[in-house]
């Protein structure tokens, strides 16, 4: 699923790439699918956006956009892209695809669920997609230790560090997949309350929030994860399904995975210790 690394990267080569172009052609809905979310009738999308030119792009929490004329196309969670160059053929199989002036294009297709929204800026009234544009990313100076520490305080404390972390996307964009390497750099098992957290455990998970973040982004996302090209991410994960049968990397000891809040979650029980 796209979260913030995945989607910074994907809103940076759709500002590099498509921005200039106008779209000939959009067609959504070819290959239906039962989570696949459209804003209103997906067979409006071309009366809507043909002619629209691409003017730039965003990136707000899991959700890179493009912005088109007065249009926004909002992609959201599980979206595979993949960009087709002249003369390349064209899938049958896509939920959606833009045609461009150029004859260069866009295919999307979903994996398990996904959004494929578009809609006249700033007519959407989403308390997920305000909160993001509002909330300012780890990766920014605004996102320092008071904000954190604050967040943290808005909580209850019986809280486990996945729940804080990875769920009501307190920091938007920030999910199961990212959760797992921040944590083992921070060396806190995901189960961990937070009132069982100190002061240099706050300090270590604050520290690796921003620089595990940053690593992942300039790394051009995760390697569970591809980009507008279709390529996997640069950034090797340390933990994560391709890891589990390799020893961890520090100690050398055997990688756990386990289910926990409604997903999976992976851990060295050795490196990141907890007590029941």
């Amino acid at each position: 699923m796209l979260e913030l690394p995945e989607t910074c990267v994907i809103a940076d080569q759709i500002s590099k790439t498509l921005v200039g172009k106008t779209i000939k052609s959009a067609v959504a809905n070819t290959s239906p699918h039962s989570f696949a979310w459209y804003t209103g009738d997906p067979a409006e999308y071309n009366a809507r956006l043909v002619g629209k030119k691409i003017t730039g792009s965003a990136a707000y929490g899991g959700r890179p956009e493009m912005h088109a004329g007065d249009m926004v196309i909002s992609f959201l969670d599980g979206i595979r892209f993949r960009y087709l160059e002249v003369g390349e053929k064209r899938p049958d199989k896509h939920q959606l695809l833009l045609e461009f002036d150029d004859d260069t294009a866009i295919m999307c297709t979903i994996q398990m669920y996904g959004g494929l929204l578009a809609f006249v800026d700033g007519t959407v009234d989403d308390f997920y997609y305000n909160a993001a544009k509002e909330k300012p990313p780890p990766y920014t100076d605004a996102f320092d230790r008071v904000y954190f520490d604050d967040l943290r305080k808005s909580v209850k404390q019986t809280l486990s560090v996945k729940a804080f972390l990875a769920t009501e996307q307190r920091i938007p964009g920030f999910g199961n997949g990212v959760l797992h390497d921040t944590l083992w750099n921070a060396r806190i098992n995901p189960r961990r309350k937070l009132d069982s957290l100190s002061d240099n455990d706050m300090e270590a998970l604050f520290d690796s929030i921003k620089s595990t973040l940053t690593e992942m982004r300039d790394g051009g996302g995760r390697d569970t994860e591809r980009d507008l090209f279709g390529k996997p991410g640069g950034y090797q994960t340390i933990l994560s399904s391709k890891r589990l049968a390799y020893p961890c990397c520090n100690c050398g000891g055997g990688l756990k995975r386990e289910a926990y809040l409604g997903g999976n979650i992976y851990f060295c029980p050795t490196c990141q210790k907890w007590e029941k």
